[in-house]
């Protein structure tokens, strides 16, 4: 049976119509309100019922369809793919999955990911920055004290410095990966910061990583870097320590 979704309002104000509903479709999906294998109604329905030209609905289901959210097929209509067809790490849709209570086991999984990679970015970043990345990571350090992690400029800093880092590595591919770590960094900081009471000032980690790369140890900033993302995993709300020591 077609799902219909409801007509809530939209409220960044500031995007364009098909992608406010897209936006709005794809946090119904990663929250739940649809599942994997249900279908959406015609487009004339849809469209009609959510208040938007068939124009705007159509540009919207690309926008998901590109996003690995749905597909479409002739005769069969338009359902919700499965959850391994998603792409998680896009950055709209990290920030869709913010937007409520995130997947518990997804928070998790963002940080092992950037186990994987950050560490190993740091170590290079050590051996081949310049003086315009460590010149953009002390911008991002200096913008992280001035507004505080609470704030959204500050969470840009945080980000500016994280991508300056994987910069420093002059690896295209790792490079390539810039957006969605900044999107991941971004987003866990937010929730954390809106979560929790007094959260953790995370900067000393930070400027440990920064002297580790400014001096040109590889072991050392590796080391640094894993232990931000040890400390930043064990700041996040409702994950438990079993978790943090897998």
């Amino acid at each position: 049976m077609a799902r219909k979704v409801k007509r809530t309002k939209v409220k960044e104000r500031s995007l364009r119509i098909h992608q406010a509903l897209a936006r709005k479709l794809g946090i119904a999906i990663l929250s739940g309100e649809f599942r994997p294998g249900d279908a959406f109604g015609g487009e004339i329905e849809q469209s009609e019922m959510l208040g938007v030209s068939r124009t705007a609905y159509r540009e919207a289901m690309r926008i998901l369809t590109a996003k690995g959210l749905i597909e479409s097929r002739p005769k069969a209509g338009t359902h919700i793919t499965p959850r391994s067809r998603w792409n998680l790490l896009d950055p709209d849709m990290l920030e869709w999955m913010f937007v409520g209570v995130p997947d518990e086991h997804f928070v998790r999984d963002l940080f092992e990911l950037r186990g994987v990679i950050e560490p190993a970015a740091a170590e290079l970043a050590a051996l081949r920055y310049d003086a315009n990345d460590l010149a953009q990571m002390d911008e991002g350090l200096s913008g992280m004290r001035k507004f505080g992690l609470a704030s959204s400029k500050g969470q840009a800093a945080d980000q500016q410095f994280h991508t300056a880092l994987i910069n420093a590595t002059r690896n295209e591919a790792l490079i390539s990966l810039s957006t969605s770590v900044a999107a991941a960094v971004r987003w866990t900081t937010h929730f954390k910061q809106e979560a929790r009471e007094n959260p953790r000032d995370p900067l000393p980690e930070h400027e440990a990583l920064r002297d580790a790369i400014a001096s040109r140890q590889p072991e050392r900033a590796r080391k640094a870097m894993q232990d931000l993302l040890a400390l930043a995993l064990a700041d996040m709300p409702r994950i438990t320590k079993e978790e943090t020591e897998r």
